[in-house]
């Protein structure tokens, strides 16, 4: 990692800000071809990763102890993902809605519940083409909107999964891994116990010997992080 350059960049030097593009654009292209299936020219979609990425590098802070590119996944697929949300109903290929409606046919068809490698295996289609297919063609929901009515309900956008299920947006889960990684040790365990393994803040702090405020105090410092990493 260039720290020169990317203070330079950081100070407004426009030439290591191109550096830092052109270095990078293999990082920026590796994310953008993930989103293939949506329906919008690639050069498109590489113009607003490039947005996130500049985005990360004006709030990159070198003492985060971690590569800059490391820190970019989530703001390229942020940037892109927040494009695709505004724009409306995602442009959804032919084959894909085909797909996607012979998988929930044959779903609805077994009262087995399979997963996506068997679903793959059975219709001999390959597994990525199934997640990106459900995931494509399925209702857009809020991040902001309450689990429960209750007013204190987590939002959607707040709660990680603990485990997967066959049609988790792989892009999310890129982004999740990319947000841990820039957090410190300590935000970093507790986000996995609250929201992975599900345990209670009190069960948190009876691990790390302090009280569940305390806990409560990370856990909060730690989202707000994760969400200055996509906005």
């Amino acid at each position: 990692m260039n720290k020169e350059l990317i203070l330079r960049a950081q100070t407004g030097d426009e030439g290591a800000l191109n550096e830092l593009i052109e270095n990078n654009a293999g990082l920026v292209w590796n994310v953008v071809r993930r989103f293939s299936n949506r329906g919008y020219e690639l050069e498109d979609l590489y113009q607003l990763g490039c947005m996130g990425f500049v985005k990360a590098i004006k709030k990159f802070d070198l003492s985060f102890g971690t590569e800059l590119s490391t820190y970019a996944v989530a703001m390229i697929i942020g940037e892109i993902k927040r494009f695709l949300r505004d724009d409306g109903m995602i442009k959804v290929s032919r084959s894909l809605k085909e797909l996607a409606a012979k998988v929930r046919e044959f779903e609805n068809n077994n009262d087995k519940k399979y997963s996506v490698e068997e679903i793959a295996e059975i219709l001999k289609v390959d597994k990525f083409d199934i997640i990106m297919s459900l995931d494509a063609t399925s209702s857009i929901d809020s991040l902001d909107r309450n689990i429960t009515e209750d007013s204190d309900s987590k939002s959607v956008g707040e709660v990680i999964p603990e485990n997967e299920t066959p049609y988790e947006n792989l892009m999310d889960k890129l982004m999740i891994n990319s947000m841990l990684e820039n957090l410190e040790e300590r935000e970093r365990d507790i986000i996995i116990y609250r929201y992975y393994k599900d345990m209670t803040q009190s069960m948190v702090a009876k691990i790390y010997g302090t009280s569940q405020v305390q806990v409560s105090r990370i856990e909060k410092r730690a989202l707000s992080k994760m969400r200055a990493m996509v906005t």
